[in-house]
């Protein structure tokens, strides 16, 4: 092997090593995490998503950025794909995929459906997590 191709080889798994280190963290939904979620007041973003969803994608592109930015930020991001979990998508009463909701302990902070904006999500993500019950 060429100490070029040794070279790239090395600056593309370095790559790889620091972009895991920023991939969003997101876990599937499950009933007894959600609920032990709400107990301890944590921030939780509810992601009905369908890996077919165009929509979707772009959601997860805005969580992504959003992580990145705001490295400090505490919050969890429970998954329910809208094809395999249809009971937890009427609990959840999502009128489709790409349907986001957004909880600070038992207090939903916000609904949306097909949200794509950068500045909206950001914003609501924020305000979970600022939120003062005082």
């Amino acid at each position: 092997m060429t100490n070029f191709l040794k070279k790239i080889l090395s600056a593309f798994a370095l790559c790889l090593v620091f972009s895991n280190a920023y991939a969003l963290d997101k876990e599937p939904f499950t009933q007894a995490r959600f609920d032990a979620l709400q107990a301890s007041g944590a921030v939780v973003l509810i992601d009905i998503y369908a890996p077919w969803c165009p929509t979707c994608k772009q959601q997860q592109k805005v969580f992504e950025q959003f992580r990145n930015a705001n490295p400090d930020k505490k919050f969890t991001i429970l998954e329910v794909d809208y094809d395999k979990s249809k009971d937890v998508v009427r609990q959840f009463r999502a009128p489709r995929q790409s349907t986001l909701l957004l909880y600070r302990g038992n207090k939903q902070h916000w609904f949306a459906v097909a949200e794509t904006r950068v500045e909206v999500i950001s914003a609501e993500i924020n305000k979970a997590i600022d939120y003062n019950y005082n």
